[in-house]
């Protein structure tokens, strides 16, 4: 019996994104689906690239699909993850040939950078064209958020709602974009405060959270009246009032895990030395406002004229080990059918 005819290969990017109003917990794990809505800036020129190709050739030496991470054969969690992932793609487009994915990032993996939010948005894009689909953006932002709950905010660009849903199959689980990466002319300034992995992945403490902390169902509480506020701030172009959330969101998250039992926390010195940087700045009336996903680094919301003065303060501040300005920018998309 022949095999099925190769599938014409493709490459995505994505950029990651920073949650202003924090995702931290899951309504179902299986599903991926958010117990809280989130609300995100999608960054430019900092993310992932991923080409995907479905074909007989693809496999590996086991039989299984090929996946490589900047040049090398991925690990092998990040291997089988992808592998779950390339499966529902395959379900979705009927197709039974194994794949190849190459990737790399410009983002530092696993280090509180949102990297998978990027991967995975590539990944959707990619796999879903390479499998001869042409999805709809919400439905794309469905399929990348089974892979990473923030990946359906990376197929979008600018600042990004993603919806928590109340459907039990996640249907209404997916992400909007509610202002382009063109729409204001800000910065996202991050200090990097620590090398490599973080100790803990974001996955393992939402759950530990979720079960062990006496702060969680406050914390979920709190989310719709910051999403409101959030939201008003970025169509009113209101730095000030969408920094205060940002720093609230980020707080309560953390203060959350941190009441974990056993406690988790992401934050070492150079951190709270970053974030007395920014309160240092706003003091002499600079509009700088932080918040700190799953990991120790610090990102820092200001006005496109502050940022190299933020930056500098920031790389001058003790521990920080190196300093990016960020601009927004645009969603996933496809760079290459080949």
């Amino acid at each position: 019996m022949p095999s099925p005819p190769a599938q014409k290969p493709a490459t995505a990017v994505a950029g990651t994104n920073i949650a202003l109003v924090k995702y931290w917990g899951k309504r179902d794990a299986a599903l991926n689906l958010p117990a809280a809505g989130s609300l995100s800036l999608t960054l430019a020129d900092f993310g992932s690239e991923t080409t995907v190709s479905f074909a007989p050739a693809a496999a590996g030496a086991d039989g299984r699909d090929r996946v490589l991470f900047g040049g090398e054969p991925a690990e092998p969690r990040f291997a089988a993850r992808a592998q779950r992932f390339l499966d529902l793609v395959r379900d979705l487009a009927r197709i039974d040939l194994p794949a190849e994915v190459v990737t790399r990032n410009t983002v530092p993996t696993a280090a509180g950078l949102a990297s998978s939010a990027a991967g995975f948005a590539a990944l959707a894009l990619a796999a879903s064209r390479a499998a001869g689909l042409d999805l709809p953006p919400t439905e794309l932002s469905a399929l990348a958020r089974r892979g990473s709950g923030s990946a359906a905010r990376s197929i979008f660009g600018g600042f990004v709602e993603m919806s928590a849903g109340t459907r039990a199959d996640g249907s209404d689980a997916v992400a909007q974009q509610i202002a382009d990466e063109k729409s204001w002319n800000i910065r996202l300034c991050v200090a990097i405060t620590a090398a490599g992995e973080k100790a803990i992945g974001s996955t393992a403490a939402m759950d530990a959270t979720a079960r062990t902390s006496p702060y969680y169902p406050a914390w979920l509480a709190s989310v719709p009246a910051d999403l409101d506020e959030a939201r008003a701030a970025v169509r009113q172009r209101d730095l000030d009032r969408l920094g205060t959330v940002a720093e609230r969101s980020a707080t309560r998250m953390h203060a959350c895990a941190l009441a974990a039992d056993p406690h988790i926390l992401y934050w070492n010195p150079a951190t709270l030395a970053a974030l007395a940087t920014v309160r240092e700045l706003r003091a002499r009336g600079t509009e700088a406002y932080f918040t700190i996903d799953a990991g120790p680094h610090v990102k820092v919301l200001c006005a496109k004229t502050d940022a190299t003065a933020v930056s500098a303060a920031l790389a001058a501040t003790p521990g920080v080990m190196q300093t990016l300005v960020l601009a927004p920018g645009p969603g996933a998309r496809i760079v290459s059918e080949d």
